[in-house]
């Protein structure tokens, strides 16, 4: 069990950046469709999120943790490469919680400006977070094709991050505002199709330990049906919301686990990219863990913290679950 601990942290630590990812992801997809000329519609759509949102974020401090306290010579290595958008990241997340909050005690004639800022923090965050997966995936090469890969992957997540933020609003809101987020999150999931074509094309070209994991026979058959079902998946979501725009239909949560599918298997599929690399090509998890000693002690806290935290996120979805109320700061 010693000998495999860092492997299982390594395992924890996707795990939790997974939940981040697809928890926070829509929040900020919601936050980046804030629309410009409707303020009862943005008061609607900050509703939608408002009893989740913060409490989103603690999964990417739960990652972070993990990285510092079982990984230390990764993280060292990972912030150092990635400084400059960790920085702009952060910006972007103290202008949500800023703007979140300031937007209910501004005068009426500053609010926009608020939103705005809510919108301008939430498509900063999105885009460096995306722009970071790139350059984690591309081992931190400093190669022209690295940054064109880091560029493209910042646009794809920015498209998913949409995309599950206007399933999150066709589950939470009704009427005008829920067809406007069909429109949105059909136009969003074309688009993250189209990323992931690419990113799919692009990365076995540009690393060839990815080629070798997805390529191989017979490792090939075992997992196309992951690539096959992403696919899928978008086609009957985008099928679903078809006819959800032309009806009267209230939606509901299917169109949500559609794109939430979506996210686990391309996170599983990249998880088994670079398994057992914490940084690819570079570090393994063996090699960049802490003592075993570490480790064990840490394991306890993390043993404890991990399943309050999914409990509190289990138990809070289920007080705020059905449609969106009216937003009030009481």
């Amino acid at each position: 069990m010693m000998a495999y601990l860092p492997e299982i942290y390594l395992i924890l630590l996707g795990f939790t950046v997974f939940m981040y990812a697809m928890l926070d992801g829509y929040d900020l997809g919601v936050g980046m469709l804030l629309p410009a000329n409707n303020e009862a519609q943005r008061d609607k759509m900050i509703a939608s999120i408002g009893p989740f949102w913060d409490a989103n974020e603690t999964w990417l401090v739960l990652a972070v943790g993990i990285l510092l306290i079982a990984f230390p010579t990764a993280h060292s290595q990972i912030l150092t490469k990635l400084y400059l958008p960790t920085v702009l990241m952060l910006i972007g997340l103290i202008m949500r919680g800023v703007a979140f909050d300031f937007r209910a005690k501004a005068r009426a004639d500053y609010k926009n400006r608020w939103d705005t800022a809510f919108r301008f923090g939430s498509t900063l965050t999105a885009l460096t977070q995306g722009y970071m997966i790139g350059r984690y995936v591309m081992g931190f090469s400093d190669t022209w094709s690295a940054y064109v890969f880091a560029l493209l992957s910042a646009v794809c997540v920015m498209s998913a991050y949409i995309y599950i933020g206007g399933a999150w609003l066709i589950l939470k809101t009704e009427g005008e505002l829920q067809r406007r987020a069909v429109l949105w999150a059909r136009i969003a999931g074309w688009l993250m199709a189209l990323g992931i074509i690419a990113i799919s094309v692009v990365n076995p070209i540009v690393n060839p330990m990815v080629a070798e994991r997805w390529f191989q026979f017979p490792q090939f058959w075992l997992l196309m049906p992951i690539p096959v079902a992403v696919f899928v998946i978008i086609f009957v979501v985008e099928r679903y919301l078809y006819k959800l725009d032309h009806s009267t239909h209230a939606g509901n949560v299917w169109p949500f686990v559609g794109v939430a599918s979506i996210f686990a298997l391309s996170f599983f599929g990249l998880g088994y990219s670079f398994f057992p690399d914490i940084i690819p090509g570079q570090l393994t998890a063996q090699a960049a863990a802490s003592a075993p000693e570490t480790l064990m002690i840490t394991g306890i806290g993390v043993v404890i913290v991990m399943p309050m935290i999914l409990a509190y996120t289990i138990l809070v979805y289920r007080i705020f679950k059905g449609k969106a109320s009216e937003l009030s700061y009481k």
